[in-house]
């Protein structure tokens, strides 16, 4: 069986799109072209750049240099199919879509760089970005080594450049850069010598941060850096990065004065976000599970969490998050003492005096969780556990402030003490200005850390040899109503995570931490603020 493949003459096709089919809507999502090699196992090249693309809101088209046969171990092998196919491909895509931005990856040789940069000489397209990709993750040559000079050539067409440390090395025909200020000597000729941006990428060098440091022209340099993710999974992060930083910038040229692309033509901007989003798209990389050797990254990391939450994976995400809380305050001085019977009368009177003045702002912040809620059932908890506040308040005062009176020296006017004061600063921050869900799980930890120490304590009250000094305490902790109260407010946090957004569930995760952490400042106080005595734990 024979094939042949079909190439219009180049005058036949117009290199320009049509003004009426172009203007007709506003643009929602940028057309951005990737020019580059297929990765049949999905995680660089034009697969990588469609998937960042998309990720970032733009429309991804594609234009093929070269197939590879290569996986997450290794390229095996690359074909270049004829440039004038490569031509034909560039001129059908522009001749009937208005590409807003540009990204290059592989181009193999010199003669389909020039065949690329005379369409961009022809095209001009607003935004472009070259990623000179000339060796792979796994060390594979991916370029002939007569090609430099012809991709310095293209750079006449290019706006930013997005070498790596070897990648720097060849395009300047240096010695590779051996740390971070050498690379930034290099990024600056490199610019300067071609007049574009240049954004030099550090992750080749040891340590345990990741800089990155766009440079232009004039030798200015902003750094971006970021913690290195310990992870395998870094096959295409030079196409993801490239790829997200072209869409980034289309959007900002698009709607300047939404993004705030007047600044800096937006660059910075773009790369600051850009970097971010393959930050996490490293750090959640193996959930993917593909592949034995160097994994792609998680491109659509926002997407699959935003479309398809499961549930309970917030609220095992915030509990695993909140371990180090857990162990600080079983390592206090505050419950040790309590659950040996050994802690001194005027620590339990101030812990007691500041529960009572804590849940009073407590209960206003669970009306306000009551006052946003979604649903009749939410609303009815959320009002129900701030009467409950209360009805404690009266409690405490009524059956144990009585017997453990607060000493005048120790807190003069009943005033909050400073944790106490933090942490309902925070609350009602919270909810003054968050969302359902953040004033939700920012009150969760209130359940959910006091119900473990309960749980805790009473184990150990209940093994107590002899008469426990605080034993009828350690008994209410076992009141199974809160027990079923923490479980509905656990089941209500992870259903309004489920029901937010990427960002909203960040937001709630940080709510849940910093209270989290006030919860173990609350439970330190006593220790911090009352001074050791003599007190006999049973006058």
């Amino acid at each position: 069986m024979t094939t042949s493949t079909f190439v219009a003459p180049a005058s036949e096709i117009s290199a320009q799109p049509g003004e009426a089919q172009q203007a007709s809507h506003p643009v929602n999502h940028p057309r951005v072209l990737s020019i580059a090699g297929s990765d049949p196992s999905g995680g660089a090249g034009i697969q990588a750049d469609i998937k960042s693309i998309s990720a970032h809101g733009g429309y991804a088209m594609a234009a093929i240099t070269a197939l590879t046969a290569q996986n997450t171990q290794g390229v095996q092998g690359v074909h270049v199919p004829p440039a004038a196919f490569l031509a034909a491909q560039l001129d059908a895509v522009s001749s009937d879509v208005m590409i807003d931005a540009v990204k290059i990856g592989m181009l193999g040789t010199a003669e389909v760089m020039n065949t690329v940069g005379e369409w961009l000489r022809r095209t001009r397209p607003a935004v472009v970005v070259l990623d000179p990709v000339m060796v792979a993750t796994s060390g594979d040559v991916l370029v002939d080594p007569e090609a430099r000079d012809a991709l310095l050539e293209l750079f006449r067409n290019v706006h930013l450049a997005t070498p790596n440390i070897p990648e720097l090395a060849v395009l300047l025909d240096r010695p590779q850069a051996a740390d971070w200020q050498e690379a930034l000597e290099q990024g600056r000729e490199l610019a300067a010598a071609h007049g574009i941006l240049v954004l030099v990428k550090g992750g080749h060098l040891p340590g345990e941060e990741c800089p990155d440091a766009l440079i232009g022209p004039d030798g200015t340099v902003q750094e971006f850096t970021a913690p290195r993710i310990d992870t395998p999974n870094t096959h295409g992060t030079g196409c993801s990065l490239s790829a997200a930083v072209a869409t980034l910038q289309a959007h900002a040229t698009l709607r300047p004065a939404e993004t705030g692309a007047e600044r800096a033509g937006g660059w910075s901007e773009s790369v600051r976000l850009a970097k971010a989003w393959l930050g996490m798209a490293l750090e959640t990389s193996d959930a993917l599970a593909v592949g034995s050797g160097a994994g792609p990254v998680n491109h659509l990391h926002a997407l699959w969490e935003s479309a398809q939450p499961v549930p309970g994976s917030f609220a095992r995400m915030v509990w695993e998050d909140c371990a180090p809380q857990r162990e600080a305050i079983f390592a206090l001085g505050f419950i040790k003492e309590l659950a040996a019977g050994t802690l001194q009368r005027s620590r339990f009177a101030y812990y007691l005096d500041q529960d009572a003045q804590y849940l009073g702002a407590y209960s206003r912040v669970l009306a306000r969780a009551s006052s946003l809620a979604p649903t009749e059932a939410e609303q009815k908890f959320w009002a129900g556990g701030a009467q409950n506040c209360i009805d404690v308040e009266m409690a405490l005062h009524r059956d144990w402030l009585s017997q453990y009176p607060q000493e005048p020296a120790t807190l003069p006017g009943r005033a909050q003490g400073p944790a106490t004061k933090h942490y309902v600063d925070h609350l009602q921050a919270i909810a003054f200005t968050g969302s359902y869900g953040e004033v939700v799980a920012a009150v969760l930890p209130c359940y959910w850390l006091y119900a473990e120490v309960g749980r805790v304590l009473h184990a150990d009250y209940l093994s107590f040899d002899g008469e426990h000094p605080y034993g009828n305490w350690l008994q209410s902790y076992a009141d199974e109503d809160f027990a079923r109260a923490t479980e509905t407010a656990i089941g209500f946090a992870d259903a309004a995570a489920r029901g937010g957004s990427a960002a909203q569930r960040e937001r709630m995760r940080a709510a849940f931490a910093h209270s989290a952490q006030y919860e173990v400042d609350f439970f330190a106080a006593p220790h911090v603020h009352v001074e050791a005595g003599d007190s006999d734990l049973r006058d």
